[in-house]
């Protein structure tokens, strides 16, 4: 049987029509098993299941010690730990705050800010010692000191007889952050502090007070004057000018 030039170039194009359903469905076949196998992934044997225990995480870190410094003590927490032989000198930042009586309510936001310093000052590898004076509490101390509220001091405690720095700075008690304190403490100079003079005054080691002795008697004797009433001094101003005329 002998199949005519036509009929032999239809064969493929049948062949191809009839090749063309299967082979969709065969695609779509595949395609299925496909998707079905990329969404039933085989579990790993040696996959070690979380269990919860219900216990709470551990705190990664605490805040760093907080030495609160008094009249009686200040001196002690300083050079406790500080070698006669030390030739470098031990950090301190000190906060001077207060309450009502001698902040005046302003150093709620301060307090709040130095409590997360601690944590942050606790995270780094090398931090100064921290510590802390109420003026409410300790008033004889920060009126020998002539030290105001809100402030921070950077002591850099050396042995005596060495010179012990003081540096001071106030940070803006409205708006000051944890993070605030850190920077200002990393990037502290006599440029952006102010330097406490070695040989003035009140130093509260070098001073000419803490030398002579009367820088405590000198810190009750202010602390004297805030308490008493104003009338009271005027009243005992009036009767020592009539006594003495």
């Amino acid at each position: 049987m002998r199949l005519s030039s036509a009929t032999m170039l239809a064969l493929p194009l049948l062949a191809a029509a009839a090749e063309g359903p299967f082979e969709q469905y065969k695609a779509k076949f595949q395609n299925f098993l496909g998707s079905f196998g990329a969404k039933a992934p085989i579990a790993e044997t040696n996959q070690v299941p979380i269990v919860n225990t219900g216990k709470k995480p551990k705190k990664v870190t605490e805040p760093k010690k907080v030495e609160t410094l008094t009249l009686a003590g200040w001196n002690d927490s300083l050079f406790t730990s500080i070698k006669p032989e030390s030739t470098k000198p031990e950090e301190w930042l000190v906060l001077i705050s207060g309450r009502n009586n001698t902040c005046f309510g302003h150093c709620d936001k301060v307090e709040a800010a130095w409590k997360d310093a601690s944590f942050k000052f606790a995270q780094l590898p090398s931090s100064p010692n921290l510590g802390y004076i109420n003026c409410d509490d300790e008033p004889v101390l920060c009126n020998s000191w002539s030290a105001s509220t809100g402030v921070f001091w950077a002591i850099d405690v050396l042995p005596p007889p060495a010179q012990t720095d003081i540096l001071v700075k106030r940070l803006n008690l409205t708006t000051v952050t944890g993070q605030d304190i850190v920077d200002a403490y990393a990037t502290r100079s006599a440029d952006t502090w102010r330097k406490i003079d070695n040989d003035g005054w009140f130093h509260p080691i070098h001073g000419k007070f803490a030398t002579w002795g009367v820088a405590v008697p000198l810190g009750y004797f202010f602390w004297a004057l805030n308490v008493i009433p104003s009338w009271v001094m005027m009243v005992g101003v009036s009767f020592l000018s009539r006594s003495m005329m």
